[in-house]
């Protein structure tokens, strides 16, 4: 995703980062929008249900989600 960009979570890729996801309130059917994207690319700060939240691109990248028109 890119700067802006705005979509819904579907799914995780793995049960290992599920339970951490969804205590910092990513759970599937949320909307996220990213605000910024570190210069080298790692981290990345998303908002989601109102508040701001910064994610290593490891843990990003096992997010399944679907654009939001």
């Amino acid at each position: 995703m890119t700067v802006g960009k705005k979509a819904s979570i579907v799914s995780f890729e793995n049960d290992d980062v599920f339970l951490k996801l969804m205590e910092m309130g990513l759970v599937p059917g949320e909307e996220i929008h990213v605000e910024q994207i570190a210069p080298l690319g790692d981290p990345l700060s998303i908002s989601v249900a109102g508040y701001h939240l910064s994610l290593r691109l490891n843990e990003a990248s096992m997010i399944w989600v679907e654009d939001v028109l």
